[in-house]
């Protein structure tokens, strides 16, 4: 009796252990469908209002339809495929404001990609257009090789090939570019 109550047990211990391999085996895409996910994004945020602060002073307000957020990658990144709206306040709370089709993020470098129908408004009017934008955040720097067109509030205008400039436009190196400027004379 012994002997038998054995092998019964020998027997449903082996046909749980194969029932449990052959179970796992329908599973193996799902499980494969987890390895996919490693590479899309780790949040997705809709209708996004974030403000940003210093001290406890707002500094700058990113309002975007959607944010994909990359930050699980080798390489971090967050995307705004939907475009994304940015108003930056200095020290005085003069407002600057960006706005893009597109915008990308890049964690490691600091560098802001801006593309498609890309506006700055400076607080002082000054108006840039531009396909495509870059911005250093650790050198605060705006700078494109694209063509961009400049409104500034003396009624100059200017088309060029690209430009470098400092963050509030103060230091405006164009290249190649063409356009009306209005020159203020001395008087002596």
């Amino acid at each position: 009796m012994q002997n038998t109550y054995n092998i019964y047990i020998k027997s449903i211990a082996v046909t749980f252990v194969i029932a449990m391999l052959f179970s796992c085996k329908g599973k193996l895409n799902e499980v494969r469908s987890f390895e996919l996910l490693q590479d899309g994004p780790q949040a997705i945020g809709q209708e996004i209002n974030l403000f940003y602060t210093d001290s406890g002073k707002v500094v700058a307000n990113l309002k975007s339809a959607k944010l994909k957020d990359y930050s699980n990658q080798e390489f971090p990144y967050r995307e705004f495929p939907d475009g994304l709206t940015v108003d930056f306040f200095d020290d005085s709370n003069k407002k600057n404001t960006v706005y893009a089709d597109y915008g990308i993020i890049y964690e490691p470098t600091g560098l802001i990609d801006l593309q498609g129908n890309v506006k700055i408004v400076t607080s002082d009017s000054t108006i840039v257009y531009a396909e495509q934008l870059y911005y250093d955040q650790q050198k605060q720097w705006v700078f494109t090789d694209q063509p961009y067109t400049a409104l500034f509030p003396s009624g100059s205008t200017t088309n060029g090939e690209g430009f470098d400039s400092n963050k509030d436009f103060t230091k405006f190196l164009s290249r190649s570019d063409v356009g009306v400027m209005y020159l203020e004379e001395e008087e002596k």
